[in-house]
């Protein structure tokens, strides 16, 4: 079956139109600047995980800065449902691109991971088939990842992508970016390892195939001992991550 899914083309492709604060014409007027601007931040990034001493700094691609840099959500804290009520009183629920609601609630006694990617986004593409491959093998073990995509055009373009390289696990479209706002992300791809009771256990940029095994195969919720009634707890952090 593998060999007949397509090859992960991680070139980066056109970007949506009208990303952020600029109009497709303001980004033409101001090519240049915007082109020298981006070159520095990525040179100046500061990984998600320097702004969160449970989070861990990788050798791997740059995230891509689509925001400001803010305090991140702590190791330690329970994860933001993923449902937020707006100042008018209205409540967007984060559903996945078959219509179905998606809750960290309905996944209580897993291991979640949260990805915040894109499809135009290169580092998420270079950690696409990693996510694949530890959906595969884990799923059926107590791992449940969720997709959550931000600033793409449509949902089709994200099921097209989807589509394209196999992917199984559940994928949402945060449209509004109000997950997005709530779990305080500024850079793609971002990552948010929540542990059996909704507690967060890391949050991580970039990853690769040894350390989200690593970090699965250590949190992983344990089977119960047939005689206690006490469930085996994953612990604060995996063992030390592989350098890269």
């Amino acid at each position: 079956m593998a060999s007949e899914r397509p090859a992960f083309d991680h070139a980066p492709p056109a970007r949506p139109r009208g990303i952020g604060p600029f109009s497709v014409r303001q980004l033409a007027t101001i090519g240049l600047v915007v082109v020298v601007v981006a070159a520095v931040l990525r040179i100046a990034t500061t990984p998600v995980a320097n702004l969160d001493p449970g989070a861990t700094d990788f050798a791997l691609p740059t995230q891509f800065v689509i925001g400001s840099a803010v305090p991140g959500l702590g190791v330690g804290q329970q994860a933001p449902e993923l449902a937020v009520t707006r100042q008018d009183g209205t409540t967007v629920q984060l559903k996945d691109l078959q219509g179905n609601p998606v809750r960290l609630e309905d996944l209580r006694g897993k291991l979640v991971w949260l990805n915040f990617w894109a499809s135009w986004c290169p580092p998420c593409q270079s950690e696409t088939p990693v996510l694949r491959e530890m959906d595969e093998q884990y799923r059926d073990q107590g791992l449940a990842i969720v997709g959550i995509a931000v600033q793409e055009t449509t949902p089709q373009d994200i099921a097209a992508y989807a589509g394209r390289y196999d992917l199984q696990y559940p994928i949402a479209f945060d449209a509004s970016a109000d997950i997005f706002h709530a779990y305080r992300v500024w850079g793609l791809p971002t990552q948010f390892f929540i542990d059996p009771q909704g507690r967060i256990l890391e949050v991580a940029k970039v990853m690769d195939e040894a350390g989200a095994r690593a970090r699965i195969e250590a949190w992983l919720p344990k089977a119960e001992p047939s005689s206690s009634s006490h469930v085996a707890q994953p612990s604060s952090s995996p063992s030390t991550p592989p350098a890269s």
